[in-house]
């Protein structure tokens, strides 16, 4: 890491931990970068949107989590693609430290999300590639990824296979009805 990076508090984390390679394969006007603290009025969440229900968050909710996810060093690496001053893509690895293995590293892959307008650009692909530097550059033994079936060829296409069967338990009734009560 330069101390360029290091000295950013603006930037999620430094920006040498993407690959080089990653960023010299974008389309011509597009870079990709760490989530940085000024992404909220660039589009951020309008692009998560894509993915699932975001609520309505203000710019100072985001700075909230924005810090909390500073705070907790090494753990949250969320990339972002930006094109002509919106983000436009972004991504997320959450970085497990775990008993096993050696007291090894395990990436989480999160919230991969491009703009409609913008699919079809290999887009999603490099925010893959630059999640993938990321979980080694940070020494994470593996990555893994919860999807739908239909989005299994684009994660296939990634290097990743089928390994298993996402479970899930949902707790936001549960924690509704607790709050009401």
């Amino acid at each position: 890491m330069n101390e360029v990076d290091m000295a950013d508090p603006q930037s999620l984390f430094p920006a040498s931990l993407i690959a080089a390679s990653v960023t010299d394969g974008l389309p011509d006007g597009f870079t990709i970068r760490p989530l940085a603290r000024n992404d909220y009025a660039k589009g951020f969440y309008e692009c998560l949107g894509i993915l699932t229900w975001v609520g309505e968050p203000t710019e100072s909710e985001f700075l909230g989590r924005f810090d909390e996810m500073v705070a907790a060093k090494d753990t949250y690496f969320f990339a972002v693609v930006e094109y002509e001053n919106r983000i436009v893509g972004t991504g997320c690895l959450v970085v497990e430290r775990k008993l096993i293995h050696n007291h090894g590293k395990c990436g989480h892959v999160e919230e991969i999300a491009v703009a409609k307008e913008h699919q079809g650009k290999g887009l999603g692909l490099k925010i893959m590639q630059a999640l993938e530097s990321v979980a080694v550059a940070v020494g994470c033994y593996k990555s893994i990824l919860n999807c739908g079936p239909r989005n299994e060829p684009f994660y296939d296409k990634c290097g990743y296979h089928n390994s298993g069967i996402e479970m899930s338990s949902y707790y936001e009734e549960e924690r509704d009805s607790y709050h009401r009560g």
